[in-house]
């Protein structure tokens, strides 16, 4: 198996439950929905429906998942250019989002940003963001403004594993911790950054480590188990909104695809994928509500079939809408006044 920062995970076993019926089963659909929506994402760009960059979120499902589950409506998220999925596991319309990567006027950033600057003002989901670790300083900023303002609210910034080595991380770490921000640093490490694994770009690949240099409590977790990823999130938010500062979280997944759609992936052999596929995330949350009679095969299929008729009604409504007027161009390209998050 090539070189990788994984653990490895084991699937999970017919166990007591830690969580509601109704947990589980929003899981299930929220990581099924992330699913199929990516495959269909990646079909229609091989069809050159969906043009420019792309980058497939499957795979990763339980990092948004367990991390939504986790935190309240009010928190703020912000992550790089993989963003489909942890606004389709917020809430944000599919239609809306297949329009964007459409680049329709429908779609939720007006058909302006495309695949990797989706936005959604409405369930605080402030990016998607094309520049590597370019939103980490936003993250940090955004988590000011929420201690600023007093509030209760954190601001959850991912990003991944090659994004580390950037300087603005370790600056907006050291910020973080030296002003007690509330805000939740999570590493999504595939394991490959672009396309160069770990181990070939630090000999620091414990990436968890790297808060601890900064006194930033700091933990690795097995991202392909969704349960996992509620319990560390849930803990992190506890300290963030106690007045007790960051958190930086290593979620250890795999993305089954390459790093975007022009990515063969050829640096990895087909038994280390199938391998990781072996603890898919879904399959395992399916599992944990069979053996425990949460729901019956027929009830899941009901469920995948909804997703598919989902999917199939954003694509629908992406072919049928409209690309925006070019006079639109120089509209939402500054803020004319005042400041959207500090206020008095």
């Amino acid at each position: 198996m090539a070189t990788t920062t994984k653990k490895k995970t084991t699937a999970s076993k017919s166990k007591k439950l830690k969580y509601s019926k109704e947990t589980y089963l929003t899981w299930f659909e929220q990581m099924l929905l992330m699913r199929r929506f990516e495959e269909k994402c990646g079909q229609l760009y091989g069809q050159q429906k969906i043009k420019g960059f792309c980058h497939l979120y499957i795979g990763q499902e339980a990092c948004a998942a367990g991390a939504v589950s986790a935190l309240d409506k009010e928190d703020k998220w912000i992550t790089a250019y993989r963003d489909h999925g942890q606004p389709l596991a917020l809430g944000t319309d599919p239609k809306k989002v297949m329009a964007e990567l459409f680049a329709k006027e429908t779609g939720i950033s007006r058909g302006k940003g495309g695949s990797m600057h989706i936005f959604d003002k409405e369930h605080h989901f402030f990016g998607g963001h094309g520049i590597v670790g370019g939103q980490i300083p936003l993250g940090t900023g955004i988590a000011f403004s929420e201690k600023y303002n007093k509030t209760k609210n954190l601001c959850i910034c991912f990003m991944g594993d090659g994004a580390v080595r950037q300087g603005a991380f370790h600056e907006a770490l050291n910020l973080a911790m030296f002003w007690q921000l509330p805000v939740i640093f999570v590493i999504e490490n595939n394991g490959y950054a672009m396309g160069t694994s770990v181990q070939r770009t630090s000999n620091v690949h414990e990436l968890y480590t790297l808060g601890e240099a900064y006194d930033i409590p700091s933990a690795p977790v097995d991202a392909m188990n969704v349960e996992e990823v509620h319990d560390a999130v849930a803990k992190a938010a506890k300290r963030a909104r106690t007045n007790g500062g960051p958190t930086l979280l290593e979620f250890r997944t795999y993305r089954y695809k390459g790093h975007s759609m022009s990515d063969p992936a050829k640096y990895r052999t087909k038994e280390e994928v199938e391998e990781y596929k072996s603890m898919d995330p879904i399959e395992q949350v399916r599992k944990t509500i069979l053996d425990n009679k949460l729901a019956k095969e027929e009830d899941l299929k009901s469920i995948e079939d909804q997703i598919k008729a989902t999917v199939a009604e954003a694509v629908e409504f992406a072919e049928n809408s409209d690309f925006p007027d070019p006079s639109q161009a120089y509209e939402d390209v500054y803020q004319e006044e005042g400041y959207p998050f500090i206020t008095d």
